[in-house]
């Protein structure tokens, strides 16, 4: 009777919604993958996991599968919260769709006034977008945000507009950015769904993906210092087919990640925002298990 009556509830969180359709035609279904990228066809037989989901700790919670967009859990997916630096995510699809990706930047001053996660970039230092890119979705430095974000849009206030013009264009009505990065300002929110847009979008970006599955990279500065990086996101070492994508914390969003994975020819993206230390790993681990395992076992 418990089982019958929690599979009964679960059919209500899983009904075949779909997250709308990624605009961007630079994008592609599998990131990758070498060659020319395409626009992916909705896909719409994404099998439902028969198991229920497991119980998680985050105070929201999303699972989607990022090919057709279809819905397979969500908690609370639609209330508002900060999302902490999984809002780089956004920052990184801005500044793909602005200009060259290999243009130079060059550090200034007030670039470097961001605390606490910093790559302690030093004024005057001149590196490739890639490269700050690479390091903003593997070690999420604040002050790269704050480098990229000024370089493209001329000021900090300029590129937050561009974040919020890129969420409508995405189809996330329920986020307002306030800066790159994803420290605190009031009045700077989204949901787990809108992070779910987000992060469909970026993992059928070629280059984004690309950085957000690297376990480890290295970042050389300008005097030759060579800094070795590794990924905040603890799953690319913990689940084989984890591929990406990123993590958040703040005091006020508390533990956040969007992580991704592909198993079995099926993929899966889990957003979970406002968890905790304790639970956060084991949270989308869970999910993402039930997703894949369970659906490539029942499917």
């Amino acid at each position: 009777m418990f089982r019958q009556a929690s599979l009964r509830t679960f059919g209500l969180l899983a009904v075949a919604i779909l997250l709308p359709a990624c605009g961007d035609d630079t994008q592609s279904p599998r990131p990758l993958t070498q060659g020319s990228p395409r626009r992916a066809e909705p896909v719409l037989t994404t099998t439902i996991p028969r198991t229920p989901p497991p119980p998680v700790a985050a105070e929201s919670a999303i699972v989607i599968d990022p090919i057709s967009g279809r819905v397979l859990y969500a908690k609370n997916a639609d209330q508002r919260r900060p999302v902490a630096s999984t809002q780089k995510l956004v920052t990184a699809l801005v500044v793909m769709d602005n200009g060259s990706i290999d243009k130079p930047v060059t550090i200034s001053q007030d670039d470097t006034r961001c605390e606490p996660t910093k790559l302690y970039l030093k004024p005057g230092e001149v590196h490739p977008r890639r490269e700050l890119l690479k390091v903003l979705m593997v070690k999420s430095a604040n002050d790269v945000g704050r480098a990229l974000a000024r370089d493209v849009g001329g000021s900090q206030e300029n590129f937050s507009a561009m974040m919020n013009r890129k969420a409508v264009s995405l189809g996330m009505r329920n986020s307002n950015f306030l800066n790159p990065h994803g420290l605190p300002a009031e009045g700077q929110y989204s949901t787990a769904r809108d992070i779910a847009i987000a992060a469909r979008a970026a993992w059928r970006s070629q280059t984004i993906h690309s950085f957000t599955s690297l376990k480890k990279t290295t970042f050389r500065h300008s005097d030759g210092r060579v800094k070795t990086l590794e990924n905040t996101n603890r799953l690319l070492k913990t689940v084989p087919y984890c591929d990406g994508l990123k993590t958040g914390t703040t005091n006020l969003a508390g533990r956040c990640l969007v992580s991704s994975g592909t198993l079995n020819g099926r993929s899966a993206i889990v957003v979970v925002l406002k968890s905790n230390s304790a639970n956060v790993w084991k949270d989308s681990e869970k999910l993402l298990r039930w997703s894949l395992e369970r659906e490539a076992a029942e499917g």
